[in-house]
């Protein structure tokens, strides 16, 4: 069970005018560290540092308000990544980043350009850079803190589920992978998301002329959020009780964005022109009502009048985050203007305009701020310093984050069974997950496996049926009593599989904050994520954003390959060997055998939850081998050096009876098609060696770091021959096997697209099938 705690009551106006000092000095400290990174600071080589003032001025307020009257310890932000100059200098404020990094901003060993957790000197709760993942990312992480508070040392206990805050832009919005996060099912039950949405409606290259807050508001209604709209502030509200005021705000509500925007670059006497605009037939006289109103109010009022948005209202935004409703998720529009308070205010291009030296002295005249001592910090003595010493305080946090819970939940290497019978990769993921449940329960209790709406399809069934479906709340199975119903959907707070819609952004998304409870509350969770090989790619770009923001999961891709042949070419996964291959922070395995499944699954386990962990990716088949091929070793000794092997990124098979005179190296599904293909050259008189490659990753790493003991143990120099390379995937993934020993090779794969057809066919259209392999091998024997 879960309890929340009250946001910090709403400041009066003494307290208001504090915390409008310590907004100035944030937005000082912001705009002055991007003017260093780029006015100041020397750079020899011209590149353009760049950063975003017009955008981090936008959200300062927000920040402010949020951060200084309204987060508590259990609070986490993800933060707008052009807001990263806004963050670091709350935190300068806060004490938890020296000043000595505020010169560094995208330097290197600084602050980095978007808010990251793994590589900013000061405290970030979510990485953000990648447009729409920062957004979703507290979504997931409120599903990932709740599942790691189940078990470990929390289990069943009472604690305090603190809000998760996403700061967006709105231009973010536009995003796919926000919707698909917001209209998942089980997100309406989160009521610790809110997302708070910067809605200046400017994007990079203009002001955007159409975007909606009323058509947005009711798709967040419709997913079941609470929808908050911060408009104007107290100055504008005033004004519209007054008379005049209702033809006032009808001008200011029908003003086009772009209208807007062109208001704030305009003199007194422009707005006293402009504002009242037209009338209209339902309300002809309204022009002459706002200038009458506009005249009781003198310049300096007009001007901060026409800024008086919600979003830069330090009462009106402490109102919003007290009316919050913690049973459901929360959305709050705060109207704001981008590069409020600078010179470059409301101008449709000042997204990565840079304010000059001239206009930075009158910034810092106008907040009390020295651009000859940018750094200076806040009178001790004054309220604003106060104010800064106790949210320090009331912030603190315990520490969340006990590395050394990864030695609670030690890997075995080895399950001890030996697969019999014919038998698929994929199949073998589900049965080896079931025998961790009873060769090692402690590991699978804090096993969760993760699937978009294709968990029976890729085996996991029976895992399903003995572990549960992990729900916010215990729901009824109606079909639990159906003898015909053979895959139960038993949901609970207990399960340990999470079913997502058909959203395979979602699901890294949830896979990367799954694997980041290690750092973030101290509970180590070992996450598995399934999905079609074919779709890796689209998910790519989050699961690999996933990772460099810490991380760490197991991702299985399957089925996969052409050896998915009736589902035809658009099904057929190609380039899925290579980005594992290329994918930093993850070791990538594609296994032959059902026990070579157990033994990378248990390697990619052993290697989560832990500071100098990484991500694994399983890449299976639906193809049926024949077990007994994979010869494993009863003596232990021998099967566990084979094992090592596996594990390693390769091993030697079949070891012809003379001197080979070329050596086949293949990789998952195609090793049975090499093997037949050995032994139709042995009859040719062409000894053959056969490799299984199991992780060409490993492999290149080892050959990059000097280390060649695991290529020697599969290739031997005394073994040395011709090479020809097999997989079901681009050929080029294992083409850099050439040169271990600088032999001539063929290299075979699949380079095209496919099509419908069995197994066979698709393999022999490929040209992977043994006949392929044994006219590349006698092509490179020639002459030997």
């Amino acid at each position: 069970m879960t309890t929340t705690i009250p946001a910090p009551a709403t400041p009066g106006a003494a307290d208001l005018e504090t915390l409008r000092a310590v907004e100035n000095r944030v937005l000082w400290l912001a705009t002055a560290i991007i003017d260093h990174a780029n006015r100041v600071r020397p750079n020899p080589g011209g590149l353009k540092v760049g950063g975003h003032q017009a955008s981090s001025s936008s959200i300062t307020s927000i920040m402010t308000a949020l951060w200084f009257g309204a987060l508590r310890p259990e609070d986490r932000v993800s933060v707008k990544p052009h807001a990263s100059p806004v963050l670091h200098a709350i935190n300068h404020l806060l004490g938890r980043l020296d000043a000595r990094y505020l010169t560094t901003l995208r330097e290197k060993g600084g602050l980095q350009s978007y808010p990251s957790r793994s590589k900013d000197p000061d405290p970030v709760d979510y990485s953000t850079g990648s447009v729409g993942i920062g957004a979703t990312a507290p979504i997931w992480g409120a599903i990932a803190r709740r599942y790691a508070h189940g078990v470990g040392a929390r289990a069943g206990s009472r604690g305090i589920l603190g809000r998760q805050f996403s700061l967006v832009g709105d231009a973010e919005l536009d995003e796919g992978a926000v919707w698909e996060a917001v209209l998942d099912p089980m997100v309406r039950e989160l009521g610790e998301v809110c997302w708070v949405v910067d809605f200046n409606r400017q994007s990079l290259d203009r002001v955007v002329p159409d975007i909606s807050v009323t058509r947005l508001h009711g798709l967040f209604d419709a997913a079941g959020w609470q929808v908050i709209t911060v408009k104007y502030g107290r100055l504008l509200e005033d004004l519209y009780t007054r008379d005049g005021g209702p033809a006032l705000r009808r001008r200011i509500d029908g003003m086009t964005n772009p209208e807007y925007q062109r208001l704030l670059r305009c003199t007194s006497a422009q707005l006293r022109e402009r504002i009242p605009g037209e009338g209209s037939s339902e309300h002809p006289d309204d022009p002459e009502k706002i200038s009458a109103l506009l005249a009781t109010i003198d310049d300096d009022a007009v001007h901060a009048a026409i800024r008086n948005l919600g979003g830069h209202d330090l009462g009106a935004l402490l109102d919003a985050f007290d009316a919050i409703d913690d049973t459901r998720p929360t959305v709050v529009f705060a109207y704001t203007v981008k590069g409020y308070g600078l010179a470059s205010q409301g101008h449709p291009q000042n997204h990565s305009s840079l304010l000059t030296e001239p206009q930075m002295r009158e910034l810092a005249e106008h907040v009390g701020a020295d651009l000859d001592d940018p750094w200076r910090p806040l009178p001790p003595d004054s309220d604003a310093a106060r104010l800064c010493t106790d949210t320090a305080a009331r912030l603190d946090r315990a520490q969340d984050a006990d590395p050394a819970a990864h030695a609670r939940t030690a890997v075995p290497t080895d399950a001890g069974r030996t697969p019999s019978g014919t038998g698929t990769t994929q199949q073998a993921l589900g049965r080896a997950l079931l025998d961790l449940t009873r060769e090692a329960p402690e590991v699978a209790a804090r096993l969760v496996t993760v699937a978009p709406d294709v968990a029976s399809s890729t085996n996991l069934g029976g895992w399903l049926n003995k572990v549960g479906t992990w729900s916010v709340r215990e729901r009824r199975d109606w079909f639990d009593d159906d003898a015909e119903t053979i895959l139960h959907w038993r949901e609970r707070p207990s399960g340990r599989h999470i079913e997502l819609g058909i959203a395979e952004t979602n699901l890294v998304g949830l896979l990367g904050e799954l694997g980041a409870t290690w750092s973030r509350w101290g509970e180590p969770l070992l996450p598995i994520g399934v999905l079609y090989d074919p779709f890796v790619a689209r998910a790519l770009e989050p699961w690999a954003f996933g990772m460099y923001a810490g991380g760490q999961s197991i991702l299985v891709g399957t089925p996969s390959g052409v050896s998915l042949a009736p589902e035809g070419g658009a099904h057929q996964s190609i380039t899925t060997p290579s980005i594992g291959l290329e994918q930093p922070g993850c070791v990538a395995f594609e296994p032959a055998f059902a026990v070579e499944v157990t033994w990378c699954l248990l390697d990619g386990l052993g290697r989560l939850g832990r500071p100098d962990g990484s991500s694994t990716y399983l890449r299976l088949s639906t193809a049926p081998v024949d077990q007994s091929l994979a010869a494993v070793p009863t003596d232990p000794a021998a099967r566990e050096r084979r094992r090592r092997g596996v594990v390693g990124g390769a091993y030697l098979l079949r070891r012809a009876a003379t001197p080979p005179r070329v050596t086949l190296a293949a990789m998952g599904a195609t090793v049975p098609a090499a093997l037949a293909a050995a032994e139709r050259l042995d009859a040719l008189g062409v000894p053959a060696d056969v490799v299984v490659v199991t992780s060409p990753d490993l492999l290149f790493r080892a050959l990059q770091d000097g280390d060649r003991r695991p290529v020697e143990a599969a290739f031997p120099a005394a073994r040395a021959a011709p090479l020809v390379t097999v997989l079901d995937g681009h050929p080029h993934t294992l083409a850099f096997l050439a040169g271990i020993h600088r032999v001539r090779a063929r290299h075979l794969g699949v380079t095209a697209f496919g099509q419908s057809s069995d197994l066979a066919g698709a393999y022999a259209l490929h040209g992977i099938d043994a006949d392929g392999i044994v006219t590349a091998a006698l092509d490179g024997a020639e002459g030997v």
